[in-house]
C-alpha cells in the first residue's frame, strides 16, 4: 500500500503548500514518461486498430479523468466516447460494440462497478485497456492491455486522488497525442472539429469566408466609370476589381474614386482610374494573416486569386469580424 505524501510542515505557508503539490505532482508525470513502454505501444496499436469507437470508462475522480480522456480523444482524429459504468449497467452497455474497444481508469482495480461491463466486454470480445494503479487487480486481470501506473504518493496527506488523476490524464493525453500523429492529423482536420472554438476561429482560412466568383464586383479595363459605379453599388464591398484576360489587373476602391472626381470621371475607363497591381492573398492563407495585411495596408477587402491569378473570392474585414477571428 502506497504511503501518503509527506507534507514539510503543518504550518507551512499556503504558497509553500502550492508549490509542494506541484513537485509532488511533477514527480509523478516524471514517473509516467519513464514507465512508457511496450504496453503503451500495444494501447496504441489497438486503438488504431478498431473500425469502431474507444469508449473511455471509470468511476469517481477516475471517471472525470475518463470524460477529459474521451473528449481530447474525439477532437484529435480518434472517435470515442465516455460510459459511465453505472449506467451501462442499465441499458448503455448497448452503445457499446464489438467493432469498439474499451479503456478502464481505476486506482485500485477492484471498482466494482465495471464488473458488468467487463463481463459484457468479454462475451463479446471487446479489447480492454486498462489504466491502473495497483498491480494485481481484477481489472489487470481482464485487460487485454494492462498498464499499471508508478506507485508514485498523493500528494494529499489524506490519500485523496491528486498525483494518481495527473497521471492518468497524462498517460490519455500521450495515447491522444501518439494517435494523431500516426494518422497524420493536423490543423486543419483540428478546425473541423472546433468551428466554434477560439482555436478553430483562427485556424479558418480565406476560402472558408470569401464570398465566391459568382458574388464578385467584377469590371473590364475599358469599362466606363459610369457603368463601374453600378457594379460597386450592386455588390455592396466598396471596390471592383478589374479584370484582363482573366486575370486581375486591377482593383478600383472608394479611394481611387476620390483621387479621380473631375468634370469627365463618369467616361473614364477603368484602366484610368484603377490601382494596379493591388494586395492579394491566396483562399488556402489564414484569415488571421489576411487581416494582418489589411490593417498594415489599412484596406477593408482582399481579392483572393487562384494559382492562375484569376479572382476566387473577396475577403472582407466584415466577414472577419462576423465569425469571431482576431
Amino acid at each position: 500500500m502506497e504511503q501518503a505524501y509527506a507534507r514539510p510542515s503543518t504550518q507551512i505557508s499556503a504558497l509553500d503548500s502550492g508549490r509542494a503539490t506541484i513537485e509532488q505532482e511533477i514527480e509523478g508525470l516524471k514517473a509516467v514518461r519513464e514507465s512508457l513502454d511496450s504496453r503503451f505501444e500495444r494501447a496504441v496499436a489497438l486503438i488504431e486498430s478498431i473500425s469502431g469507437r474507444l469508449i473511455v470508462t471509470g468511476m469517481g475522480k477516475s471517471g472525470h479523468v475518463a470524460r477529459k480522456i474521451a473528449a481530447t480523444m474525439a477532437s484529435t482524429g480518434t472517435p470515442a466516447y465516455f460510459v459511465h459504468p453505472s449506467e451501462a449497467s442499465h441499458g448503455d452497455l448497448g452503445m457499446i460494440t464489438p467493432q469498439d474497444a474499451i479503456m478502464m481508469l481505476s486506482n485500485s482495480g477492484e471498482t466494482s462497478e465495471l464488473g458488468d461491463m467487463i463481463s459484457y466486454a468479454k462475451r463479446f470480445g471487446i479489447p480492454i485497456i486498462a489504466l491502473v494503479r495497483r498491480p494485481t487487480s481484477m481489472l489487470v486481470d481482464a485487460a487485454d492491455v494492462p498498464v499499471v501506473l508508478p506507485e508514485i504518493p498523493e500528494a494529499s496527506p489524506t490519500g485523496a486522488p491528486t498525483t494518481s488523476t495527473l497521471m492518468m490524464m497524462a498517460y490519455g493525453d500521450a495515447l491522444a497525442m501518439a494517435l494523431l500523429e500516426r494518422r497524420g492529423f493536423g490543423k486543419d482536420d483540428f478546425r473541423v472539429y472546433h468551428p466554434g472554438g477560439k482555436l478553430g476561429k483562427n485556424l479558418l482560412r480565406v476560402a472558408d469566408l470569401m464570398h465566391g466568383p459568382d458574388a464578385l464586383p467584377i469590371a473590364g479595363p475599358q469599362d466606363r466609370m459610369r457603368d463601374v459605379l453600378v457594379t460597386i453599388t450592386k455588390h455592396a464591398f466598396g471596390c471592383a476589381g478589374v479584370v484582363e484576360q482573366g486575370k486581375l489587373i486591377g482593383i478600383i476602391t472608394d479611394g481611387d474614386l476620390r483621387r479621380h472626381i473631375q468634370s469627365d470621371f463618369l467616361d473614364l475607363p477603368a484602366r484610368e482610374v484603377m490601382t494596379a497591381n493591388p494586395v492579394t492573398v491566396a483562399p488556402k492563407m489564414l484569415v488571421a494573416e489576411a487581416i494582418a495585411i489589411m490593417n498594415a495596408k489599412s484596406i477593408t477587402s482582399l481579392f483572393a486569386l487562384d494559382e492562375a491569378g484569376a479572382p476566387a473570392g473577396l475577403l472582407h474585414i466584415h466577414d472577419c469580424l462576423r465569425a469571431g477571428v482576431a
